[in-house]
Parts: C-alpha cells; sequence; structure tokens
C-alpha cells in the first residue's frame, strides 16, 4: 500500500482568488500547494482589459507575502462590449492566458457576462488567428430548461457549433459535471480539453439535501446525479490528457451562504490536492494523478511543466471546521470531516 506520494507541483487552471481582505485569507491556501493558478476575473466590477488584469496580478501578488511563490495566470472577462482591439493585447502579456466567457446571469457576478454567444464570433474569430484560448462557462441560463440539463443543452445548442465554425480555437470547457460533456471532450480534436472540480468528483445532488439543505455544497454548475459523477471518475482515472485539475475554489463568507438567497460557490483550497489525491487513491488510479494535477493542463496551455514537487503521505487528518476573515469565516469543502491523505511541507 502507497504510504507516499511525490509528485511535480501541479497547478490549478481554475480558481477564485477575489480581492482585498478576502484574498488575502484565501490566496496562500492556493499558494502552499499549487505552482500556478489561473485566475478568475469575476470581480465587481469585472476584470475586462489587459491593464486591469495586470493591476490584479499586481495585487495577487502582494497579498501572497514572503515565501509564496504563487504564479497567477490571468483571464479577461468577455463582455458584449469586449472590443477587438483589446484582444489584440493579450499576446503581448505573458501572463495572460485566456478570454473566460460567463453567460449573463449564469453564476456569481456574471451579470457583465455575455446575453448572445452568437453576437461575439467576431471575438472567437480573432482569438483563433491569435491563439487565444477560451475559457467557457459551459451553460444556457434560460429559465425553461431544468437547472440539471443547462450543461448538456449549452454543448447540444452551442459548443458544438462553436468547435465546428472554430477549429483551431482551444476551448476549455470548464468544471464539467455531465457525462454528456465527458463524452464530448472525448469526441472533439485535441483543440479541446476541460477541468474538473473536487467537489463534482466527491458529491452528487443527493449531497445538498442530507441532513436539511446544505448550502455549502451549493455551485454552479450544481451537482448532478451519481450517474454522471461515476462518468467524471471514469474520465480522470483514464488518465485522457484532455481532462485536467481546476479546482473551481470560490470563497464566500458564511453569512453569504447560510442566508435565504445563499450564493453558488464552493471553497475547496483548503485541502484541495489532498481531496484529489483522496480519489484517486479509492480509484486505485494513484498513477493517473500527476498527470492529471501536474502535466496535462500545463501543456495543454503551452507552458512549462514545473520543476519542483510537493510530498503527500497517507495520513488521516480534519480539515478546519471554518476559515476565518476577520469577523467573519469561510466554511470549506469537506469541513469538520477527515481526510486520507495530508500535504506534507
Amino acid at each position: 500500500m502507497t504510504k507516499t506520494l511525490t509528485i511535480t507541483t501541479p497547478d490549478d487552471f481554475h480558481v477564485h482568488l477575489r480581492d482585498d481582505a478576502l484574498m488575502a485569507s484565501v490566496v496562500p491556501y492556493t499558494a502552499k500547494q499549487f505552482a500556478r493558478a489561473l485566475v478568475m476575473p469575476n470581480l465587481k466590477p469585472p476584470i475586462t482589459t489587459a491593464d486591469q488584469a495586470i493591476q490584479y496580478e499586481s495585487r495577487i501578488k502582494k497579498a501572497l507575502k514572503g515565501g509564496n511563490h504563487l504564479q497567477p495566470l490571468m483571464t479577461l472577462y468577455l463582455t458584449d462590449k469586449t472590443s477587438l482591439e483589446e484582444i489584440k493585447k493579450i499576446p503581448e502579456h505573458k501572463d495572460i492566458i485566456g478570454i473566460k466567457y460567463y453567460p449573463a446571469g449564469a453564476t456569481t457576478n456574471s451579470d457583465s457576462g455575455v446575453k448572445n454567444i452568437d453576437n461575439r464570433y467576431d471575438v472567437f474569430e480573432l482569438m483563433e488567428k491569435l491563439d487565444v484560448p477560451l475559457l467557457l462557462h459551459g451553460e444556457v441560463v434560460d429559465p425553461a430548461i431544468d437547472i440539471f440539463d443547462r450543461e448538456k443543452v449549452f454543448i447540444d445548442q452551442h459548443l458544438l457549433k462553436l468547435h465546428k465554425t472554430f477549429p483551431n480555437l482551444r476551448i476549455v470547457l470548464e468544471h464539467i459535471t455531465t457525462k454528456d460533456a465527458a463524452d464530448f471532450i472525448l469526441s472533439s480534436s485535441k483543440k479541446v480539453a476541460a477541468t474538473i472540480t473536487p467537489q463534482h468528483l466527491l458529491l452528487n445532488r443527493n449531497h445538498m439535501f442530507i441532513g436539511g439543505i446544505n448550502p455549502h455544497h451549493y455551485c454552479l454548475p450544481v451537482l448532478k446525479r451519481e450517474t454522471h459523477r461515476q462518468a467524471l471518475l471514469n474520465a480522470v482515472s483514464s488518465g485522457n490528457t484532455k481532462f485536467f485539475l481546476g479546482t473551481d475554489s470560490a470563497p464566500h463568507l458564511k453569512s453569504t451562504k447560510e442566508n435565504a438567497c445563499g450564493c453558488a460557490g464552493i471553497f475547496s483550497a483548503a485541502s484541495a490536492i489532498e481531496l484529489y489525491a483522496a480519489v484517486f487513491d479509492e480509484l486505485d488510479a494513484l498513477d493517473k494523478l500527476e498527470g492529471f494535477a501536474s502535466f496535462y493542463g500545463a501543456d495543454f496551455y503551452g507552458l512549462e511543466r514545473n520543476k519542483s514537487s510537493i510530498k503527500l503521505v497517507k495520513e488521516d487528518w480534519i480539515v478546519p471546521e471554518k476559515i476565518t476573515v476577520g469577523d467573519e469565516a469561510i466554511v470549506p469543502l469537506y469541513a469538520g470531516r477527515k481526510i486520507s491523505w495530508r500535504l506534507m511541507y
């Protein structure tokens, strides 16, 4: 039985770090286990220009302090008003590596998102030409569509057409949740990949309701049926290079989760790599963890693989009940629960 595991330092290719005091509280958790972090731009107001992205990167680095050597990788938030001239600036900045598409109203801070994806084909054409990756929150927002079907409908109505129209556009379908998404990734060209979160590997939609409504298990895309979770487990344990790590760790204060209109988002950064290790161990696929966590994302984005390494030991520990943020707190994924793998420093 494997007791220790040393892997190349992983990267998180989807994380929310927020800003100001909240960012200062959460960014060390990402920095302790990842070499690079692809940072989402859905602040208030959103990061829509290259200049704003560079300024945000500077604030992240300032918040890191001391010996934390996390490299932020930046993204721009696509809106209905994003200009082609702004897209042309991206290749000038090595740390801006993608454009994020949110359907307007799909999730937290997405009100400035795109109302009709077809109206931004001018941007996608230029992105294909410049080889700038498109990062997709792949859901439709039509209230007539069942929330559990919104990822599949987005694939059927929009993504198939998008990939066919721009076959050389690099696309990441982020935080996939369904067998439909996994099957689409497998059937598409090497230009299309996906990230998978720890919560969508560990939980199904029943976990939102066990013992009463659990707002700390509410995220978007929402948790799905067990059959879909099993499809994601099959995807990561296969070792297929088109699937890689993206936590979608999204901190919200306890007071904003536990109220009449709780925010969507799960904070997993407190124990992310340990949670992934536990999943891969349960699947008897620990030999596949390094590729998923450390290699495939870097390869897809055209980045050099990390030279450093981390060590994990098979040892039980308890995830903290809360992460303190001033006078308030964040409740992390698996709060108060035991995990069988621990990151060694």
